[in-house]
């Protein structure tokens, strides 16, 4: 069996059982400026070297597809504030990591509702998906005012306009068809799905998409969450046994 020593962290991963898509919830910002004394948006800011070390982490280790929850539907709601410190984060993060896309091989996509981002926002957005599109070692996807309800309400609508249109046929209708008109069409289903901060929730997150994900909560605070801790939620994704609705001596 082929064993991964990541640097100095004494945890052993299997090579071969490493998922190929995870997800992340990345809460606890608030939390942890409040613990600090500081205002939230210093949380978003701090949070940004997790978002980093996670990347090259999961790079490093192989894995095809990491999807990170930046920024929900609902968090629209928030102070105007808070909402536009998060973009201004959005825009520099991405010019600041492009030279560490490009030299890991990360290819940028964003799934979500994109044309309600800033402009600046989505031109920067834009510019990084377009020079990272040849890389081929890891698929870096952003949630940007993503909200999975809305995805799913939306596919239903554009399922019903080709039927209506005499494109689709009710009853070539299935799995596989409904997935076709999601956000995330192209990608596989999520493996593990990480959320920090001890909230035992998926705030309406990759609902289709988590159908038969294996769930990890940790009680550390998104800004705190650093390559050990990932490797830890790893490490017990594989000491899972995954049935997919069949039983153990089915495996």
């Amino acid at each position: 069996m082929l064993l991964q020593l990541l640097e100095m962290e004494e945890i052993l991963l299997d090579q071969t059982k490493l998922p190929k898509h995870v997800a992340v919830i990345m809460d606890g910002n608030g939390r942890w400026a409040k613990n600090q004394g500081l205002m939230r948006v210093r949380g978003h800011e701090k949070g940004t070297k997790a978002v980093s070390q996670t990347v090259k982490t999961c790079a490093k280790l192989g894995i095809k597809y990491l999807t990170l929850y930046a920024f929900s539907t609902e968090n629209w709601k928030r102070p105007k504030l808070e909402v536009d410190t998060l973009m201004r984060i959005l825009v520099s993060s991405l010019r600041k990591e492009l030279p560490t896309l490009r030299e890991n091989g990360i290819r940028l996509k964003a799934v979500g509702s994109l044309h309600q981002l800033p402009d600046k926002a989505q031109k920067e957005l834009a510019e990084v998906v377009e020079l990272t599109k040849d890389n081929d070692k890891m698929n870096l996807v952003l949630a940007l005012s993503y909200g999975s309800r809305e995805e799913l309400t939306n596919a239903v609508k554009l399922i019903a306009k080709d039927v209506v249109r005499g494109d689709l046929e009710v009853e070539q209708i299935e799995e596989s068809t409904i997935e076709n008109y999601l956000f995330t069409k192209d990608m596989p289903d999520v493996d593990l799905l990480i959320r920090t901060s001890g909230e035992h929730r998926i705030s309406n997150f990759l609902l289709w998409q988590i159908a038969y994900a294996e769930l990890y909560f940790t009680n550390t605070l998104w800004p705190d969450f650093r390559k050990k801790d990932l490797m830890m939620a790893l490490k017990n994704y594989q000491d899972r046994e995954r049935r997919f609705g069949k039983t153990s001596e089915q495996l």
